[in-house]
């Protein structure tokens, strides 16, 4: 791996992007790699050309990252970190405009939907972008003063653009969820604290397969906060499980519960064991 690697972490869009910030905020000592697509960040790591990869699994207003359950376990990379990034969406404009002048607001479709209701009543048009921080580097190009761009404060900063308003988001909790992505497995300690598991599974194609598997994680008391299904193959009769519980697979009840997934499986893979994110653990009695 070239010494270099040890000083870079990839993600995917252009530099502003909302994964931009989070590698900034997560792993401020490494410089952030932007990379076109999900799959060419996995390669930088696969490659060397970077230590780690910072990939957005999920969206606490929009869901689930399209495609991003298929492509990872596949990556032939381990998880060996999360991180939360609170999104504050900015309404960015190049320099002179105002408020008065702008007449229509470009972003990332998702982007456009979190942030509706202060659109309309800013009575802004909305446009369709490729992304958010793409839309603020074409914006800039423009320099046309009745355009804006949302996108994060980040983008404002690289692309000169200046914030018309900031947390423009309609819900307060706006939150994206990352997994950290290496070449080599790191498994978290659990002495040192609460360990989040994620695995991929495929159960059995028997009647009840799904409902026994599952047994195990609830008879043994494991907390089990997100499973996704998808196709494999094209094929309605194959189907596999992405899953993260909460727990360390040298606890007890855990150990239990995933010895019960294995006799009710075909396949069964733990794509990282990493430490809880403070995030998680917020609000919690």
């Amino acid at each position: 791996m070239p010494p270099s690697s040890a000083k870079r972490i990839a993600f995917q869009g252009v530099p502003g992007a909302y994964s931009h910030l989070a590698c900034r905020h997560a792993y401020p000592k490494l410089e952030p790699l932007a990379c076109p697509s999900f799959e060419d960040a996995f390669d930088a790591v696969r490659t060397g050309k970077a230590q780690l990869a910072m990939i957005p699994i999920e969206n606490s207003v929009a869901g689930r990252v399209a495609e991003i359950h298929h492509l990872i376990p596949e990556a032939g990379l381990n998880i060996v970190a999360e991180h939360f990034e609170r999104v504050n969406h900015h309404l960015l404009a190049p320099q002179g405009a105002t408020l008065a002048t702008i007449k229509t607001v470009q972003s990332h479709v998702q982007a456009l939907d979190q942030c509706r209701a202060s659109c309309r009543a800013l009575g802004l048009k909305r446009v369709v972008g490729a992304d958010t921080a793409g839309s603020a580097a074409e914006i800039a190009k423009t320099g046309d003063v009745t355009r804006a761009a949302i996108a994060s404060s980040l983008a404002g900063q690289i692309y000169g653009l200046k914030s018309l308003k900031k947390d423009l988001e309609d819900a307060e909790h706006n939150t994206t969820r990352f997994v950290v992505l290496s070449k080599k497995s790191e498994i978290a300690d659990p002495k040192k604290g609460k360990c989040v598991t994620t695995l991929v599974f495929r159960v059995k194609n028997r009647a009840a397969a799904l409902y026994k598997a599952m047994g195990g994680f609830a008879t043994n008391g494991v907390n089990m906060t997100k499973l996704e299904s998808y196709m494999l193959g094209g094929k309605f009769t194959a189907t596999q499980f992405y899953a993260d519980v909460e727990g360390h697979p040298e606890e007890r009840g855990l150990a239990h519960a995933l010895e019960e997934l294995e006799f009710f499986s075909d396949h069964v893979k733990i794509l990282g064991v990493y430490p809880a994110h403070a995030y998680r653990l917020k609000g919690r009695h």
